[in-house]
């Protein structure tokens, strides 16, 4: 990434210099809509991302300058105080971020920001989250002189979706922008936390998005999901103890209470059990590299999220349709849906015959091209 753009418009903006940090958005390989219900995950981070450069400004005022927006203004002015809450939607991740820090004790003082990224937004790959994890990130270090571990860092960056953006999204868009390390996945397991760092490098095979451009925009779709889970949850719990969330949940408790839910309930959390159950799969295929049963499980997992899930979109089926046709190994819708990019498990030897044959019939049929990014796995967060 240049820096010269952003230092130059840093400094024209507040005359001064900062320092630099970068946090990375997120692929997920599989594993989708399981991060809530305390189940796998298994992400790693990208040579994509934000940067910010940051300095305190001497003063209770916070300054923030957003280079890529253009749709809405781009500058904000605000102090960390609930009713100083921005009304530009962007700006509510960052002020939810020093809101978080300072519901833990931590003064969060008056700072310039101006931040940039090609991470593109609204495709799935998670730049909200590195929005909040280089802030996270950088605040920490100038304000708590880094004491907050990497834990609570993506925690705050969670809490901040949730109390000042409106998404009640789990936490491994946040763990993955923080923890993340190159030619790396990790199986994180999002009942206890713990994870672990999975080789991923495979000889002969590309990993490539393709973004419908269907502008995916989280929030009440998102939330009644995640209302669904809770509900069949609800009622496996009263009638099992020890049961706090759908990890805990087995296929036969499930069908136990399947009288007690309507059918969408019971099929969405029916989708989760199962959706553990190929991440599980798809981890040891890995330590084999048994890429065939990786790409059948990542085309199982599109199934259940575009028929039991309902989270795609005609477009997203039709690109994995099409990356099936054409022998891809793997491939499926990425996020939380509703739009965004497929992921897809590709052979070096038909890259060149999946591209050009995916674009082609895409645009015949939606009247614009999806674009392509090639993905390379990389290190998180980290001072530039």
């Amino acid at each position: 990434m240049d820096y010269n753009k952003l230092r130059n418009r840093y400094y024209d903006t507040f005359g001064h210099s900062g320092d630099l940090y970068f946090s990375p958005g997120r692929v997920n390989l599989i594993g989708e809509h399981t991060d809530y219900n305390g189940g796998f995950v298994f992400p790693g981070a990208v040579d994509k991302g934000i940067t910010v450069e940051i300095a305190p400004n001497g003063s209770s005022l916070i300054r923030v300058l957003a280079l890529d927006v253009t749709d809405q203004t781009n500058y904000v002015e605000f102090e960390p105080e609930e009713s100083q809450r921005p009304s530009v939607h962007w700006a509510n991740y960052v002020f939810g971020v020093c809101m978080e820090f300072k519901k833990r004790s931590v003064q969060i003082n008056g700072f310039d920001a101006a931040f940039t990224g090609n991470v593109p937004t609204g495709a799935g790959i998670s730049s909200s989250a590195a929005l909040e994890c280089v802030f996270a990130f950088a605040l920490n270090q100038i304000f708590a002189e880094g004491e907050i571990d990497k834990f609570e860092l993506a925690k705050i960056g969670q809490s901040a979706e949730h109390n000042y953006c409106g998404v009640k999204c789990g936490i491994m868009d946040q763990f993955t922008s923080l923890f993340g390390k190159e030619n790396c996945l990790i199986l994180l397991d999002c009942r206890s936390m713990e994870y672990e760092y999975f080789k991923f490098n495979p000889i002969g095979y590309r990993l490539v998005l393709l973004d419908s451009k269907v502008k995916h925009t989280l929030g009440s779709e998102y939330n009644e999901r995640r209302e669904s889970c809770e509900n069949a949850l609800y009622q496996v719990a009263l009638k099992y103890k020890g049961i706090s969330t759908l990890r805990d949940v087995t296929h036969s408790m499930l069908k136990s209470v399947k009288e007690n839910l309507n059918n969408v309930d019971y099929i969405r959390a029916k989708y989760v059990l199962d959706e553990n159950e190929r991440v599980l799969t798809v981890s040891k295929a890995l330590k084999k590299n048994d890429y065939e049963t990786i790409g059948e499980k990542m085309f199982e997992t599109h199934q259940g999220l575009s028929k039991e899930f309902h989270v795609s979109c005609p477009e997203l089926d039709f690109l994995v349709d099409k990356a099936r046709e054409l022998g891809v190994t793997g491939s499926r819708m990425m996020g939380g849906g509703f739009g965004g990019c497929s992921i897809n498990l590709v052979k070096e030897a038909i890259y060149n015959k999946f591209i050009s044959g995916t674009i082609q019939e895409f645009h015949n049929k939606f009247g614009h091209k999806p674009e392509i990014y090639d993905i390379n796995i990389k290190d998180g967060t980290r001072k530039v």
